[in-house]
């Protein structure tokens, strides 16, 4: 089977990018990442790309005279490189809903907390403020409502005594790295994709509930 083709959108240091980079390079994940695009020019993710040999792009959104017009001119820069998954890793902005309808079913994100629970920013604070037994991270197909689409995949760890945002935040990117991976190669391998009725399918059967990561790396079944 070819390499899946892909581009990934990263907003800052690209520790999750490099997760991807890595496991293509160590045979984990049959992916081609063709492009790493962003609309931050100085962040360090643009680094890593093009230290991997990968095309590296930016545009800034004051350039542009709205949301909408920004978001087309740079989906339009990433479907130059013919993906079949786009990835979000750490791209923080809000993709206007008429761009994300047209790669519905193409395009995930990964972001710090067990959604439903803490869309949007903050995630690490939000859960230890409501006292939370335990955190973690989802990856998801990306819509219109921000932090909403289904849920593919879920990493989750116990909220320890003594724990602060940035400890527990510290805690969890190894996991975040893992559940990012091992996603990507369920959808490279084609076990995983988003149904017509906006279910996600695990090896042709709807998923009752995201799949979990395992110690060893693995996503299953709850």
């Amino acid at each position: 089977m070819a390499p899946l083709p892909i581009v990934v959108l990263c907003s800052g240091r690209g520790s999750n990018l490099q997760a991807l980079i890595d496991a293509a390079n160590a045979g984990v994940v049959a992916t081609e990442i063709r492009a790493v695009v962003s609309d931050k020019p100085k962040c360090f993710a643009l680094e890593r790309a093009r230290t991997a040999g990968i095309a590296a792009i930016a545009l800034r959104a004051r350039d542009y005279a709205d949301r909408a017009a920004f978001d087309r001119a740079l989906f339009a820069e990433v479907a130059r490189y013919e993906p079949r998954l786009v990835v979000l890793a750490g791209y923080m902005r809000v993709i206007d809903a008429g761009v994300v309808a047209a790669w519905r079913g193409r395009m995930v994100n990964i972001h710090p907390s067990l959604l439903p629970k803490y869309p949007g920013l903050h995630t690490h604070a939000s859960a230890l403020a409501a006292g939370d037994a335990a955190h973690g991270s989802s990856v998801h197909y990306v819509t219109a409502e921000l932090d909403g689409g289904p849920v593919i995949a879920q990493a989750e760890l116990p909220v320890e005594r003594g724990d602060d945002a940035d400890i527990l935040a510290a805690r969890l990117l190894p996991l975040e790295h893992r559940l990012l991976v091992a996603s990507v190669a369920l959808i490279a391998a084609g076990a995983i994709e988003l149904g017509e009725d906006d279910l996600v399918r695990y090896r042709g059967v709807p998923l009752p509930a995201p799949l979990r990561l395992d110690a060893q790396g693995r996503l299953a079944p709850r």
